[in-house]
């Protein structure tokens, strides 16, 4: 069975602590210098940072076993910062031909459902090496996965009975284009690796054969968004050729390895439902210097379990005009797959209209099958009238069928009769901005061949949907049993105060029994069975500590208020351990947001979060603040809507400042924050709106912008849900820079950014030059620099080094009782 919720808490220090004993860092900064040492945030921060986090949890597919997978505490900056390729959009280590940023794991243990003390897989790994890529058999007897050490990827495979994995092979695994294995039946996997025959990599010439040259002779609009890592040499393609080379093999659980085909580079490998083909992608030349290496030459094919190519499905060339708009899509076929309830059928989506979302076109997609032996012609399942989202495969006469208009946020779902014997049925269409009415998804499980299929009661009439049960009093995951003839929902079960508790699967194909992950304010997230006929009280299968004690003590409350063109806003508002607000009185506070765009007042006047979280930061989290003597004012909804015909940017300022207006206002009238004390941060677009708030208003003494842009003609081709140009709209671009307006920002402000930045559109250089327009126009500024790290930080010291700038800023220029002469 698939989950769809994991814990993601970290484990921390016992020490309690109190209002009265908050420490305050001294505002020491480190002069303009070209480099610092790495600083310590205060205590208890630090030591939290250094725990391990809480396992996740996998359910194994015969629903018998949890898996739990030990996670490490944050890496080292010599990890995070060493060296890597960063090609074609991706990021690798040579050394060990893996990518450089995945998750790892440090240990294995299995947790029965039925109950008991969980078992430990024993497995003699390397120290100083990772696991990674856990995966289970189709019957839940065996999981594989690999061990990353200095040198090499290789696989290892656990046996659940006894509790015990061993190296199934010595041979180096490759998994810089795609994963590296996987389960093609319960004997065997097919994996990548290393070719036998690779060599040494390409050596970089001292001088250049040439000049670099593209060119656009088309005349066509060939849009592409500011992408990073891309190629930008011949000798980038040679290596990104090298390493991204692969050897397909089928393993046998005896270790038994059959080489398939001739190397090459495959991005994906998955095999048949009946394991008697496999479906095979891989990239060609010529590459491109402006997209990355999901739009280079891509071809897909059938192959038959000894390497002979069956069919050849699609052959698509490089695509430099990239899809545009919300409802925009590659042209002819993309997403091919197997087909899941049935042996060995292909299917895929096909653009009708050129992928051209401005184009005017009756049917958008076509769904399309080919059966095995692949000789016939491919079956039209399905033709949409927008574009073609995810099929939940049930029955060789049941699946769920889903079509989405990017645009205007809309979405219907089906019930489709793969036979062609009963025309498609519409569920419902509904708007995707709208959480209040979200009927939920579609519960899946595992067969009898490994493959996540709908769950139905065993006569197929009856599914079951689960979802967040969004209202006005917050969420409250549900279940509900559905009638797929009538389409008669029954609700089985809905999280109730004081808890939080989000349904992770059925236990059984009848839907009496549920694993649920529960929680509330003072619990720490376990896992339960939940009987929902008997209505006997949980049954509790984790027993996961409070991962940070420290932060016991502190309040939350989810409000909401409303902003004065009658948008409802919600946010959560947190108070430190110990805070009495008769004896204490307002406190310096601290906003952290993120905005989003709605096309409806309805939708963005919805309630966002749950009353009865168990919430501990963990990363460069805001909330660690909160040790600190703030409280903090968490996700305030600022909501950009497009109404009367308009784009939600067009009063973009406007409606940011009134969001941002009504949400101090809301906590001051509370009595907990001080006016002339509050705060405003960010990160990525939360960023962005934070240089804006500065650059248009006085509502705050400071503000902490991390990885954030803030110059949109560096992003000219859209950002977020905006879709004009800027040749489209320059004013607008213009004018929801906060680049344009450094001038104005009259209130201290902290910029930090790694200097390894994925993201797209947040290329180092936007703090940089923003940095350098504050300075240059006399505003309090400081621009923190992060070596190695990426759109997010990973590293203990990049972490340590964000919390300490926060912590360090907001103290010399929030919390003092008089604003900083300016």
């Amino acid at each position: 069975m698939t989950l769809f919720s994991r814990a993601t808490h970290r484990v921390v220090s016992r020490r309690v602590l109190t209002f009265a004993s908050f420490a305050v860092l001294a505002p020491a900064f480190v002069p303009n210098t070209a480099q610092a040492q790495y600083r310590q945030p205060p205590q208890p921060i630090a030591r939290i940072l250094d725990q391990p986090a809480t396992p996740l949890v996998q359910l194994s597919p015969d629903r018998q076993q949890l898996l739990l997978l030990e996670r490490p505490a944050l890496p080292p900056i010599s990890e995070v910062a060493a060296f890597e390729y960063r090609l074609a959009g991706l990021r690798f280590d040579p050394k060990t031909s893996g990518p450089t940023r995945g998750q790892s794991y440090t240990g294995l243990s299995l947790q029965s459902v039925s109950g008991g003390a969980a078992r430990r897989i024993q497995a003699a790994i390397p120290v100083g090496s990772s696991i990674e890529n856990v995966s289970w058999s189709a019957n839940g007897q065996k999981i594989a996965f690999t061990v990353t050490s200095d040198e090499a990827i290789t696989l290892w495979i656990a046996d659940v009975a006894t509790a015990q994995a061993k190296p199934l092979t010595s041979q180096r695994l490759t998994a810089i284009l795609g994963n590296p294995c996987s389960w093609v039946s319960i004997a065997s996997l097919a994996c990548t690796f290393v070719p036998a025959m690779r060599g040494t990599a390409p050596a970089m010439t001292a001088a250049p054969d040439g000049p670099i040259v593209q060119e656009a002779l088309t005349g066509r609009s060939d849009r592409a968004a500011t992408y990073q890592d891309l190629l930008k040499s011949p000798f980038d393609e040679a290596i990104f050729a090298h390493y991204g080379t692969s050897q397909l093999a089928i393993v046998s659980l005896d270790g038994t390895v059959k080489t398939l085909g001739a190397p090459g580079m495959r991005t994906d490998v998955s095999a048949s439902p009946d394991g008697r083909y496999l479906l095979v992608s891989a990239l060609s030349r010529p590459f491109s210097y402006t997209v990355p290496l999901n739009f280079f030459p891509t071809r897909t094919e059938v192959w038959s379990m000894d390497g002979a190519v069956v069919k050849s499905i699609v052959s698509r060339p490089l695509v430099e005009r990239v899809p545009w708009g919300g409802n925009g899509a590659l042209a002819g076929i993309r997403n091919v797959q197997w087909r899941r309830d049935v042996a060995a059928t292909v299917v895929w989506v096909e653009a009708l209209d050129g992928g051209d979302s401005d184009s005017k076109a009756d049917k958008r997609d076509r769904i399309a099958l080919l059966e095995a032996p692949f000789s016939g012609t491919p079956k039209t399942l399905l033709e949409t009238s927008w574009r073609a989202g995810a099929i939940t495969w049930g029955t060789p006469g049941l699946a769920i069928a889903r079509e989405n208009e990017g645009k205007t946020r809309k979405t219907r779902t089906w019930i489709i009769d793969p036979s062609g014997t009963k025309p498609p049925r519409l569920l419902w269409e509904r708007s995707s901005e709208d959480r209040y009415a979200d009927p939920g998804d579609f519960l899946t499980t595992r067969d009898a061949r490994g493959q996540t299929v709908l769950l139905t009661t065993p006569d197929t009439k009856v599914a079951f949907l689960s979802g967040p049960g969004a209202g006005p009093e917050g969420d409250r995951p549900f279940v509900d049993r559905f009638d797929l003839t009538t389409a008669r929902k029954t609700r089985l079960f809905q999280s109730a105060a004081p808890y939080y508790e989000q349904p992770i699967g059925m236990l059984d194909a009848n839907g009496t029994v549920v694993l649920t992950r529960r929680e509330s304010k003072a619990d720490a997230p376990n896992y339960f069975v939940r009987d929902l006929v008997r209505k006997i009280a949980p049954r509790a299968l984790t027993q996961f500590t409070d991962p940070a004690p420290v932060f016991a003590g502190v309040t939350s409350q989810l409000i909401t208020y409303t902003r004065p063109d009658g948008v409802k806003l919600s946010a959560t508002i947190y108070l430190p351990a110990g805070y009495d607000k008769a004896k204490d009185g307002p406190l310096p506070f601290f906003l952290w947001a993120y905005p989003l765009e709605f096309r409806s007042r309805e939708a963005a006047s919805q309630v966002v979060g749950s009353p009865y979280r168990f919430v501990r930061p963990s990363g460069a989290s805001h909330l660690f603040m909160l040790t600190q003597g703030y409280g903090v004012m968490d996700n305030p909804t600022m909501p950009i809507v497009g109404v009367d015909g308009k784009e939600p940017n067009d009063t973009y300022v406007e409606q940011l400042t009134a969001s941002a207006k009504a949400a101090v206002d809301t906590i001051v009238a509370m009595g907990v924050a001080d006016r002339d004390r509050i705060g405003v941060g960010g990160h990525s677009y939360g960023a962005f709106m934070t240089a804006n708030l500065l650059a248009h208003t006085r509502l705050f003494r400071a503000g902490v912008a991390e990885s954030g842009a803030y110059n949109r003609t560096l992003t000219p081709f859209g950002f977020q849900g905006e879709e004009r140009t800027y040749w489209d709209a320059p004013e607008l671009y213009g004018a929801m820079s906060p680049f344009t307006y450094a001038s104005k920002i009259k209130d201290p402000i902290l910029l930090v950014h790694g200097m390894a930045d994925n993201n797209t559109g947040t290329y180092p250089v936007q703090s940089e030059r923003m940095y350098q327009a504050l300075k240059g126009n006399g505003a309090t500024t400081r621009y923190v620099q992060l070596p190695g790290e990426a759109h997010g930080y990973r590293a203990r010291e990049s972490v340590g080094q964000a919390l300490a700038e926060m912590t360090a800023w907001l103290d010399q220029y929030v919390k003092p009782k008089k604003r900083a002469t300016m």
